[in-house]
């Protein structure tokens, strides 16, 4: 959010076909980044991921898709940005590198997290939104092209 590049990740997700069926802005505290950052917690960086992930708002978002996980993690790239390919959204808009951020103590800033798989995805959707905030619909393209 502190960027401003909501817009245009929420673009790519939906220009890959995704559909958003939940989204909301929140300001997540540390127990709730410890609840969704739990496999971490012991290791180097989770402090300055903690307080990089608690010092605004962030955008949380759920997305349906036909291999929605594994298209996800493609279009997002690489967890370090500076292993990222161009056109990802670690590619083209992270700006420095994990090992930067190591040796300055900061948080690699990767902009999105993606879940690693199908059951992770479940875990952190129900940790993420009540079953109120997700919507079933149709897009257009479900309507006429599946």
């Amino acid at each position: 959010v502190a960027r401003g590049l909501a817009g245009r990740i929420i673009q790519r997700l939906e220009d890959t076909g995704m559909k958003i069926v939940g989204m909301k802005m929140v300001w997540i505290d540390r127990e709730f980044a410890k609840r969704h950052y739990r496999a971490h917690i012991k290791k180097f960086f989770y402090p300055t991921l903690e307080s990089y992930v608690t010092s605004g708002p962030v955008i949380a978002i759920c997305v349906e898709g036909v291999h929605s996980v594994e298209n996800v993690r493609k279009l997002v790239g690489s967890t370090s940005p500076r292993e990222a390919k161009p056109g990802t959204i670690r590619g083209d808009f992270a700006h420095y590198s994990t090992e930067y951020a190591d040796k300055k103590n900061k948080a690699a800033a990767n902009l999105i997290h993606a879940s690693g798989s199908p059951e992770e995805a479940k875990e952190e959707v129900a940790l993420w939104f009540t079953d109120r905030e997700l919507h079933s619909y149709k897009t257009v393209h479900e309507v006429h092209t599946l």
